[in-house]
């Protein structure tokens, strides 16, 4: 694919390097109303704490948050005919409904390296120190992963970053043919993970978060995170077995925008150039579940 120069000032593109809108724009006068004024971060020592998203979590359990699905679908242009269900329980239900198979297909070929969910994908180098930077933030991979061991193995590699916005499909699958290891869970709290938040805090330090090793059979030992976001009550990981597919439904989350991590190896994969030209010039890529990265 030949390269191209991501629009200026382009905050998200699509896989030819053409701007996109952001569905979410609208966010950001109150997030920078919170993350940037003291008030606003006195009201943020509460809401990103885990009971209060949990607290949401329940009310959007409750029958009469179907009220709110017509408007969500609305605004958010979401598109229902890719979903099998078209009544819900409740919100959550909604926010979590798994879509029709043929609407998101996995590509099977061994050397595709393939996206696990829907999402704006941001792609970062691994320094030799194990740093890496997310809108100027500049993180410790050790930090990250809760272990600076761990992170030591991925010198020279690449942070693949999917973030997702609430009108996203809310569901991730395994990348790969792979033998997954233990989820081990880091607690912390519930920031957004908004652009705008990375202007004020280190979300990818702070937020709850799951790490698990993929041992896969055609890109060496991958590590998938999922992370938590404000107003997300769960990460939803499924049990399996000691071998799983590609594509398989590794989980999902629950209701808010949210953001799945990849970290791969020095040299375990050549992404897209026009992903790391977005990625290079400050936009998101957008990709969909299934697609190949490579």
């Amino acid at each position: 694919m030949a390269k191209n120069e991501p629009a200026q000032g382009a905050a998200i593109c699509d896989r030819s390097g053409n701007p996109v809108a952001d569905s979410c724009a609208s966010q950001g006068r109150l997030l920078s109303l919170l993350y940037g004024t003291a008030p606003g971060r006195a009201a943020l020592k509460v809401l990103t704490q885990p009971l209060v998203s949990k607290l949401a979590g329940a009310a959007l359990e409750h029958p009469l948050s179907t009220v709110a699905i017509p408007p969500f679908v609305a605004k958010k242009h979401i598109r229902m005919e890719d979903y099998a269900e078209t009544k819900f329980r409740s919100f959550n239900a909604f926010f979590t409904r798994p879509v029709k198979p043929e609407c998101r297909p996995v590509d099977r070929d061994p050397a595709a390296f393939i996206s696990p969910c829907d999402a704006k994908l941001t792609v970062v180098p691994v320094t030799e120190n194990t740093h890496f930077t997310v809108k100027g933030a500049d993180y410790s991979l050790g930090a990250f992963l809760g272990c600076r061991r761990l992170a030591a193995q991925y010198r020279g590699g690449l942070c693949l970053i999917f973030r997702l916005t609430p009108d996203d499909y809310h569901r991730y699958c395994y990348i790969d043919d792979c033998r997954p290891g233990t989820t081990r869970v880091i607690e912390g709290v519930l920031h957004t993970v908004n652009p705008v938040s990375a202007e004020y805090v280190k979300v990818y330090h702070q937020n709850t978060r799951t790490v698990t090793m993929l041992h896969t059979m055609h890109f060496g030992d991958i590590l998938q995170i999922e992370v938590g976001a404000m107003m997300v009550g769960k990460i939803v990981n499924h049990p399996h077995g000691k071998w799983v597919a590609r594509g398989i439904e590794k989980g999902y989350f629950e209701f808010g925008g949210s953001t799945v991590v990849l970290v791969l190896p020095k040299d375990a994969v050549q992404i897209d150039p026009q992903i790391l030209a977005n990625s290079e010039n400050g936009a998101e890529t957008v990709v969909r579940y299934g697609s190949r990265l490579n």
